[in-house]
C-alpha cells in the first residue's frame, strides 16, 4: 500500500472520528442548556425575554464547537495538506 493510500485512509478515519466525537459534546451541552433554561422559565416567567436571549447566544457558542469539528473534517477530506507534501516528495508509490 502506497503513502497516498495511507494518507487517504487516515484522513477518512480521523475525519469521521472528529465529526462523531466533536458532535457529542455540543449535543449534550445544548440539551443541558435547554433543560436549565426551561427550568428557569418555569420559576421566573417574567424574565422570559432575557432567558431566551441568553439561551440562544449560549447555544450558538456551543454549536460553534461542532461547526469547527466539521470544518476540520472537510479540510482533511478535501484540502489535505499532507497529500501535496507526499506528491512533491515523489513518495506516492
Amino acid at each position: 500500500m502506497d503513502n497516498i493510500a495511507l494518507i487517504g485512509m487516515a484522513s477518512i478515519v480521523v475525519g469521521g472520528l472528529t465529526t462523531a466525537i466533536g458532535s457529542i459534546g455540543p449535543a449534550l451541552g445544548e440539551g443541558r442548556a435547554l433543560s436549565q433554561a426551561l427550568s428557569a422559565l418555569a420559576q421566573q416567567p417574567d424574565e422570559a425575554n432575557t432567558i431566551t436571549r441568553v439561551l440562544f447566544v449560549g447555544m450558538a457558542l456551543v454549536e460553534s464547537t461542532a461547526i469547527y469539528c466539521f470544518v476540520i473534517t472537510l479540510i482533511l477530506l478535501f484540502a489535505n495538506p499532507f497529500w501535496n507534501y507526499v506528491v512533491e516528495q515523489g513518495a506516492g508509490g
